[in-house]
């Protein structure tokens, strides 16, 4: 397969060809140096989406959009300067890097700012496989009308009771980018991301219900059919009519897969460089400790193919590896860019940016499984309001989903809110499931928490 940056068909989906922007990228590290900086780095980007919505069978709305910018980053020293711009002209590029010297002339010392140590950088890029992260939709405005009219059809073909629709969506987002610093660090591809979603309400007057189904992927071919996707939403939505709350106790909660993947952000965020150096996060200092149940494994593998948050660098240009971050429950890694990690000082991690493709590791029951082994509780299927305090760990959102007796789901629920601490909810994962749906940086299962407290009547 050849390389991201020889793909032919970029040269007309973009406004400008990959090795234009690394052209950039150099012009922008060389006037930086001849005008005194002693590091720079530069981030240049173009990209284009077309998004397209129906409702109700009508055409809703009509969305294109076409982006471009630089973004660059000077030291003088230890003194950094920040500047960017969406004008690609010569005479542009040269004030932007001015403003970002000036920018730093005026900025205190920051003993940890600096770019990557150099041997941490990724390199021979060109040697390494391609990642297979774009896949272009060639998908006329006719053709992403006739799609999102058939979604949505299916949803009403379900049922009558499917009384109305939000619409659905079809978007395509492609887009390529170059980043590079002035130690000789340069890489960069083309991407990406297409969705199909529908959105419809089950029921009449206050009896009404909504939920919604959506698929994305970077290859057009790997999203859920129309039909699947809009009948999905319709049943979601049908299955939450007659919803009441239930009276406060204390159960067993499944978090299902499309939520799960939140509670592992909440994770995230608390065991990275920023929420660690800063000490605002319940778990500073845990490396090495239990911070899960024994039974919780997490990888991190940055370079799946068509991953959704594959990369063989970070946003610092640091290369990407394979790692294990939980093992048995204990805490094997943070997640730290280059400067967070010279504030705690450690070293990077590679996840500037965020994380790459990270896995639970999943166990033997699907959902209806993991209904049975949990018996009596609450499944959650939404989430509702902010209420992560990630200091103390004390967790309280606002929840719909299904109450569950005997194995099986009862009836639907709404108006409660679930809470507990993060701690003790990550130490008391019962199990997780094998119904892993993909559909960002965080790939798992449902989770099933052996005890949360349930708000109602």
């Amino acid at each position: 397969m050849s390389r991201p940056a020889t793909i032919p068909s970029t040269k007309s989906r973009f406004s400008h060809r990959l090795d234009t922007l690394q052209e950039l990228a150099r012009d922008v590290l060389a006037y930086a140096e001849q005008q005194g900086a002693s590091a720079c780095e530069v981030d240049v980007s173009t990209g284009f989406g077309q998004s397209v919505t129906v409702r109700c069978g009508e055409v809703e709305t009509i969305e294109y959009n076409r982006d471009k910018g630089i973004s660059v980053s000077v030291y003088l020293g230890q003194r950094k300067g920040h500047a960017s711009t969406s004008d690609f002209a010569a005479a542009a590029l040269r004030e932007t890097v001015d403003a970002a010297l000036n920018i730093a002339r005026f900025t205190a010392d920051d003993s940890c700012a600096g770019l990557p140590d150099a041997e941490l950088l990724a390199v021979d890029l060109d040697q390494q496989p391609s990642l297979d992260l774009y896949h272009p939709w060639l998908l006329s405005v006719e053709a992403a009308v006739d799609l999102a009219r058939r979604c949505e059809q299916a949803a009403f073909a379900v049922s009558p009771q499917i009384s109305n629709s939000e619409g659905a969506t079809v978007s395509i987002q492609e887009g390529q980018f170059v980043s590079a610093n002035s130690l000789g660090f340069i890489g960069g591809y083309p991407s990406s991301r297409h969705y199909l979603s529908c959105s419809v309400i089950a029921g009449k007057n206050e009896g009404m219900q909504r939920d919604d189904w959506y698929s994305v992927a970077r290859e057009p071919s790997a999203i859920g059919s129309a039909e699947s996707i809009g009948e999905q939403a319709a049943r979601r939505a049908l299955s939450r009519i007659g919803a009441r709350k239930v009276k406060t106790c204390k159960v067993p909660v499944i978090f299902e897969a499309p939520l799960a993947a939140s509670l592992i952000g909440n994770f995230v965020h608390a065991v990275s460089g920023g929420s660690l150096y800063r000490k605002t996060s319940f778990l500073v200092d845990s490396l090495g400790k239990r911070v899960f149940a024994k039974k919780v494994q997490i990888s991190e593998r940055p370079h799946l193919p068509r991953g959704l948050a594959s990369s063989y660098f970070d946003s610092d240009g640091v290369a990407t590896h394979d790692r294990e971050v939980l093992v048995d429950g204990r805490l094997q890694g943070y997640f730290l860019s280059a400067y967070s990690a010279r504030k705690l000082g450690m070293q990077t991690t590679g996840n500037a940016g965020g994380c790459h493709n990270l896995i639970v590791h999943p166990g033997k029951r699907d959902l209806p499984g993991l209904l049975k082994k949990m018996g009596r509780g609450l499944l959650v299927t939404e989430l509702l309001g902010q209420g992560v305090n990630y200091v103390t760990g004390d967790y309280s959102r606002g929840a719909a989903g299904y109450w569950v007796n005997g194995g099986e789901i009862v009836h639907p629920v709404e108006g409660i809110t679930i809470a507990g601490n993060l701690r003790d909810m990550f130490r008391n994962v019962a199990a997780v499931g094998n119904d892993v749906l993909i559909r960002g940086s965080k790939q798992v299962g449902s989770i099933l928490i052996e005890q949360m407290k349930v708000a109602g009547d």
